[in-house]
């Protein structure tokens, strides 16, 4: 089982930071093979681990999408098992504890002007379709607790307070 770096484009790490479909085709690596997942750009970032699986699509082993890691100097391509331990140490210590699931709410919330609830549900999804996660914050807050309600935008937090720009 060989150890890689996989690189994705910008425009494909923005999709996983929104939607983390973590179904990553990928030339180089065989099945069963363990990857470094690596976003290019200015500030190079690790978002992901990840195994190989038998279509050439990588699976996340550690999703890392909420908190990435600075990439260094790692580059595309195979990769040594103490250079890859040396990542996947940062990324889960051995007795790490595994952060409880919670429910969450999640909204999108935009007025609209119609004649009729079944106009105004097409016109949301109409907004919804041409704005996308590009433009449309979702506000996410853990149920039972509305005052920890925050927005994000590309699955990213994002301040919506004008007066704090």
């Amino acid at each position: 089982m060989a150890k890689w770096v996989v690189e994705v484009s910008e425009e494909q790490y923005a999709n996983e930071r929104v939607y983390g479909a973590g179904d990553l085709t990928v030339d180089g690596p065989a099945p069963g093979d363990e990857a470094l997942l690596i976003a290019g750009g200015s500030e190079p970032v690790v978002f992901g681990l990840g195994r190989v699986d038998r279509a050439g699509r990588v699976q996340y082993t550690v999703n890392l999408l909420d908190a990435p890691l600075p990439a260094g100097g790692l580059r595309a391509g195979p990769l040594d098992e103490d250079a890859y331990l040396a990542v996947a140490r940062q990324v889960a210590p051995p007795a790490a504890p595994v952060a409880p699931r919670r429910t969450y709410l999640v909204s999108v919330d935009m007025p609209i002007e119609a004649s009729s609830p079944g106009e105004a549900v097409r016109a949301f999804w109409g907004y919804v379709r041409e704005l996308g996660p590009a433009e449309l914050p979702a506000f996410v807050w853990p149920a039972g607790d509305e005052l920890a309600m925050q927005a994000y935008v590309l699955g990213a937090e994002a301040n919506q307070d004008p007066e704090e720009e």
